[in-house]
């Protein structure tokens, strides 16, 4: 098979699946003002690339696999023309709609308006929908300042993504409505998926990442217990399916082994000490593959 060409977004993408690969055991190495980072792996490619332009590649058959946010698939109008493989969940956003806090919607709306953003398709569609009366201006990066309650304002509404809101608030802008959700997805080239080679090795790839991203939710916890309250004990541990158990060398208890949600442990660790668990130990997992 062909080296699988994979496509890294830069900025808080890159670091986010970066530390992804470095957990499957995919390392990477990007040397400086190139755009090729070279890898451990013989079967993959990388390049990197604008977020922006990831699923344009991915449509036009330039590559297998990319990381994209949502958004930009649906801005880029290739949402038919490219197949997503796994929501990662990185980096969620919401692509809204946003005005100065002292302006009335509702009256904004029965004039003409000018509409500051980077995502041209998206608005679009959300001013024909809406039936707004308005003309789409086009930014880059920031936008917040476009957008200001005065005469000398260059537009009206902004349509940007948001994680928190915190930024359009420190800008002294209210959200009137949400376009979308977006967050980082793996997705594939419909002409890769087609192959089977390439096609189980992408497959291969989203296990991988499945268990690392399984893992980071979890942690091992090791104890012994004395056999008079091993029953007891447990019957009321969480597992993902049964908790592993052994006898002791001594023969007078068990060592249990059981896999939990991190969240579970601050209320877990005082009751398994009162059911009688002793030499607990807790470490993380690396992968959890079921």
């Amino acid at each position: 098979m062909e080296k699988l060409k994979i496509l890294l977004a830069k900025g808080r993408i890159y670091e986010s699946v970066y530390e992804l690969l470095s957990d499957v055991g995919i390392s990477i190495h990007l040397p400086d003002r190139t755009y090729f980072p070279t890898t451990n792996q013989k079967d993959l490619a990388f390049q990197v690339v604008k977020p922006q332009i990831v699923s344009n590649l991915l449509a036009n058959n330039k590559a297998d696999v990319g990381f994209s946010g949502k958004d930009w698939i649906y801005e880029n109008g290739v949402e038919d023309q490219v197949e997503e493989i796994l929501d990662l969940g990185f980096d969620p956003v919401r692509i809204v709609a946003a005005i100065p806090d002292t302006v009335d919607y509702d009256a904004l709306l029965k004039g003409h308006v000018t509409i500051a953003t980077e995502y041209q398709t998206l608005s679009k569609k959300w001013v024909e929908n809406n039936k707004i009366d308005g003309t789409i201006f086009r930014t880059w990066g920031t936008s917040e300042g476009f957008v200001q309650d005065n005469e000398d304002s260059i537009a009206q509404i902004l349509i940007d993504n948001t994680s928190t809101g915190s930024s359009l608030k420190a800008n002294r802008l209210k959200i009137v409505d949400t376009l979308m959700e977006s967050s980082t997805r793996m997705y594939a080239s419909k002409t890769a998926m087609a192959d089977p080679e390439k096609r189980q090795k992408i497959m291969e790839l989203k296990m991988l990442f499945c268990a690392v991203m399984d893992a980071r939710g979890r942690v091992m916890l090791e104890m012994n217990v004395a056999k008079d309250k091993f029953e007891n004990m447990v019957k009321s541990l969480p597992a993902m399916r049964s908790p592993t158990v052994a006898p002791l060398y001594s023969d007078d208890g068990y060592a249990v082994k059981i896999a939990v949600n991190k969240s579970e442990v601050p209320t877990l660790l005082p009751k398994l000490k009162e059911f009688g668990a002793t030499d607990i130990v807790e470490y993380e997992l690396r992968k959890v593959i079921n």
